[in-house]
């Protein structure tokens, strides 16, 4: 017999233990100061005791019997997610923001059973365009719009 009955809700509050635990140990240099008169090492503090007390109470939970089914863990639509993000990462300067933005979302949406690359193409363009529109034009982020080879710019 298993000693942990439900690893989703142990797992999970051992990753935001993990996280309070981070906070805590990052922090550890600022000052505190006191609820009055908070120092900057404060809310990074009380947020972390926060994250690691709801994280035992959710890993405890994990040893509770539970009644629903525990989801079997896919591999490779994590894998495709992961690599178009670095592929995203790699192509992002040389082939601009349309390009590779297009490209991100052709080669996630391999992940889904139900892939068709018109609907990926036409996605992946809207949201190229979308990207261009928020980060370019809204933030002014001097990112590339189009490849180095079309504008010559680098």
């Amino acid at each position: 017999m298993h000693l942990i009955r439900n690893p989703k809700d142990f797992l999970s509050g051992l990753l935001f233990m993990a996280f309070g635990l981070a906070a805590l140990v990052l922090s550890g240099e600022y000052a505190i100061g006191v609820a009055a008169r908070m120092g900057p090492g404060y809310f990074p503090r009380v947020l972390g005791i926060l994250l690691l007390g709801l994280g035992a109470i959710l890993a405890l939970g994990g040893f509770r019997a539970t009644t629903e089914e525990q989801p079997v863990w896919h591999w490779k639509p994590l894998f495709i997610i992961l690599l178009s993000v670095g592929v995203f990462i790699l192509l992002g300067e040389r082939l601009g923001l349309v390009l590779a933005s297009t490209i991100l979302v052709f080669i996630s949406s391999l992940a889904s059973d139900e892939f068709s690359w018109k609907e990926a193409l036409i996605s992946g363009l809207i949201q190229g365009a979308v990207a261009v529109v928020v980060f370019v034009y809204g933030l002014s982020m001097p990112l590339p719009v189009w490849p180095v080879f079309i504008t010559g710019i680098q």
